[in-house]
């Protein structure tokens, strides 16, 4: 009758989707396009990562004292 929202994708599916694609299908422009779409994310996701891990650092330093 409803159709009831999808529940969120967990993270390791949309990895598990990239890794299952076909390249073989994928031109050099387009394999080109998604080298610079994956390195722009790993900049994206490393940065997260820095901020977090500096957050964290100062959360713990300031509940050492």
């Amino acid at each position: 009758m409803f159709d009831e929202p999808e529940p969120p994708r967990r993270k390791s599916d949309r990895l598990a989707e990239l890794e299952a694609e076909d390249l073989d299908k994928l031109s050099i422009g387009e394999l080109d396009g998604r080298i610079d779409a994956l390195e722009a994310e790993l900049k994206r996701t490393r940065e997260k990562r820095q901020g977090a891990a500096s957050f964290r650092a100062a959360a713990d330093n300031l509940f050492r004292k």
